[in-house]
């Protein structure tokens, strides 16, 4: 598996002959910042786009020594349902390094610490409207810790429990919709070596 590359490090250039002329901030929130941008193409037209800038996240699935896997499900107002999820959480501590931030994110939500932690890949989650990367880890040699949950949505979640050869029934039956949790569950499965769907 090729090296990932930061958050910060520009992962590629875009292709030969488009220019960037500018962004407006429309709005800047807590998190995001919507902007609009303005592009040349390399015959020379103009184009725009609105895009959400984002400071990057983290997902963490952690697996146990039985290989089930503890997720979290939490409203996501976006679209009014509590979604099965794999830890994650926002890079918004300046300074602090992606695993640490995952290490924290794990203790926060599931009440874990993990003796390992694998870097899987670096995702854009949505690169038609944003510039949001996720790095996926894989946590293991897991025990119990105190969580630390922060806001209204952390506070009424609910921790469940899936297996890895479980991934594609779950996905099938819609119990699992989140993308990066998905990916994240299906490359730790083969980072481990499980068999897919009880095979």
């Amino acid at each position: 598996m090729p090296p990932v590359r930061d958050h910060d490090d520009d992962a590629a250039e875009p292709p030969e002959g488009f220019e960037r002329d500018g962004e407006q901030v429309l709005h800047q929130g807590h998190v995001i910042r919507l902007v609009h941008g303005r592009y040349r193409a390399p015959d020379g037209e103009a184009f725009e786009r609105d895009l959400v800038r984002h400071p990057g996240a983290v997902t963490v699935v952690p697996v146990h020594e039985d290989g089930t896997v503890t997720l979290v499900r939490q409203l996501r107002p976006s679209v009014w349902e509590g979604v099965l999820e794999a830890p994650a959480g926002t890079c918004d501590v300046d300074g602090e390094p992606p695993e640490d931030t995952a290490r924290r994110e794990l203790a926060e939500e599931a009440g874990l610490e993990a003796r390992r932690l694998q870097r899987l890949a670096l995702i854009y989650n949505s690169p038609g409207v944003s510039d949001q990367r996720t790095i996926l880890y894989l946590a293991t040699g897991l025990s119990p810790c105190d969580t630390d949950r922060a806001g209204i949505e952390e506070q009424w979640m609910e921790v469940e429990s899936v297996h890895l050869s479980d991934v594609h029934r779950l996905v099938a039956e819609g119990r699992l919709r989140d993308a990066t949790t998905i990916l994240g569950l299906l490359l730790a499965r083969d980072a481990l070596g499980h068999p897919a769907d009880g095979g």
